[in-house]
C-alpha cells in the first residue's frame, strides 16, 4: 500500500496526534462496500473475476472475524445513527450479467452471504442472453437478495440532464417493482458516474441511498447519496489485496473541494481537512490516477491538506486515492472520483 512522508511536517503531525489522542481511530459507522460484475468471464476481465477468486473472497468473508450485512441494513444504521461492528462488509453486484446467476448466486447462497444486485432492466427486458432473466432475478429475491435500481439503458448519466436521467431511473423503478413487487430503495451509478445535480437527483427520487464506484470506506457523515464501493476484477482481486480491503478503515475528513466530481477546473485544486487522529498520520499520501508518483501535500492551518494535482485528468472517469497505515496491519482509505465530460 502507498506510503510516504512530507518534509517539515514532523512536528506537527507529533503535536497533532498527541493533542487528539482521546479522539475515536475511525468512524463508529462504517463500512466496506464492495461491488462486482461478472464472474468466471475471461472475455472481459476489467469486470469479472475468476471463480477461484470469488471462491477465495468468500472463505475470507466466513472466516469469523467479518460482518457480511444486508446493504439495507447498512444504509438504516447510517440513517439512524447507530455503530456498527467492526469489519462490516456488503456485497453488490451490478448490471446483472447471467453469470451471476451461473456462478455466483449458487456460492453466495451455499455461504449463506446476503448481497444486493443492481438491475439495469434494458437487457433483462430485451432478452439479451449476457443477461439474466426476471425469473432468475425472482429467485435470487426469494433466496434473500436485494435488488437494486441501475436505470434502464445504463447511460452515462452525468450531463444527460434531470428530464433524461429521471426518466430512466422511474422506468426502472417500474419494471423492477412489477416484476419483484416492490420498489427498490437503493441505487447505483452505471459506472459509478456522477456530480452534484445527479446526486441531487436521485435523493429526490426518494432512495435511501446511492452508490458509486471508487475506493473508500463508506460512512454516513460522507454523504448518503456518493457512497463509494471497491470494484473487484481480475486485476486487483487477489486475496492479499482484498485482505487489505476488507479490513479497511475511513478517513474522517470533511469539506472536500472541489464539491463536485464533474470537474470545472482541469486539474481541480483538491483538499479537504482532517477531523479525527488517525495513527500515523505524518504517512498520508494520495495518488491521483493519472501519475504513478504521489501528489504532493500542503499543510495550511492545523489541519487543512491540500493535494496539488499538476497534470489534467484525460476525458471519462478518473480518481485519487488517499491512505495511511492504520492499527494491527490495517489501513486508513479515502477516495473520490472525477468525472471529464
Amino acid at each position: 500500500m502507498p506510503g510516504g512522508t512530507r518534509k517539515g511536517w514532523r512536528g506537527f503531525f507529533l503535536g497533532l496526534c498527541l493533542w487528539l489522542a482521546a479522539a475515536p481511530a475511525f468512524a463508529a459507522s462504517s463500512a466496506v462496500i464492495l461491488v462486482y460484475h461478472r464472474f468466471g468471464d475471461d472475455r472481459y476481465p476489467t469486470t469479472s473475476v475468476t471463480t477461484e477468486q470469488l471462491k477465495a473472497h468468500i472463505a475470507e468473508l466466513t472466516s469469523e472475524q467479518y460482518h457480511v450485512l444486508p446493504l439495507a441494513d447498512i444504509i438504516e444504521a447510517f440513517h439512524a445513527g447507530k455503530a456498527l461492528p467492526d469489519r462490516t462488509v456488503a456485497i453488490t453486484i451490478d448490471d446483472a450479467y447471467e453469470s451471476v446467476y451461473r456462478v455466483a448466486f449458487p456460492l453466495l447462497k451455499a455461504a449463506h452471504l446476503p448481497f444486493t444486485l443492481f438491475v439495469a432492466t434494458g437487457p433483462v427486458d430485451g432478452g439479451d442472453a449476457d443477461f439474466m432473466t426476471w425469473e432468475q432475478i425472482r429467485e435470487m429475491m426469494e433466496a434473500g437478495a436485494t435488488i437494486g435500481n441501475h436505470t434502464v439503458t445504463h447511460l452515462h448519466m452525468v450531463g444527460m440532464g434531470d428530464d433524461a436521467n429521471g426518466k430512466e431511473i422511474a422506468q426502472a423503478e417500474k419494471r423492477i417493482e412489477a416484476e419483484t413487487g416492490k420498489a427498490p430503495t437503493l441505487f447505483a451509478y452505471p459506472y459509478g458516474e456522477y456530480g452534484t445535480a445527479e446526486a441531487a437527483l436521485a435523493e429526490r427520487q426518494g432512495f435511501a441511498a446511492t452508490f458509486g464506484q471508487y475506493s473508500g470506506v463508506a460512512e454516513a457523515s460522507g454523504g448518503l447519496y456518493t457512497l463509494p464501493r471497491f470494484a473487484m476484477n481480475e486485476h486487483y482481486a487477489e486475496i492479499g489485496r482484498f485482505r487489505l480491503i476488507v479490513n479497511a478503515l475511513p478517513i474522517e475528513l470533511r469539506d472536500v473541494v472541489p464539491s463536485d466530481p464533474v470537474l470545472a477546473t482541469n486539474p481541480p485544486l483538491f483538499g479537504f481537512t482532517i477531523l479525527g487522529a488517525v495513527p500515523a498520520m505524518k504517512s498520508l499520501t494520495c495518488y491521483p490516477s493519472n501519475n504513478a508518483a504521489a501528489a504532493e501535500l500542503t499543510l495550511l492551518g492545523d489541519r487543512r491538506i491540500e493535494v496539488s494535482l499538476k497534470e489534467p485528468f484525460p476525458k471519462g472517469r478518473s480518481r485519487i486515492n488517499c491512505t495511511m497505515p492504520g492499527p494491527d496491519g490495517r489501513w486508513h482509505w479515502f477516495g473520490h472520483p472525477f468525472f471529464v465530460p
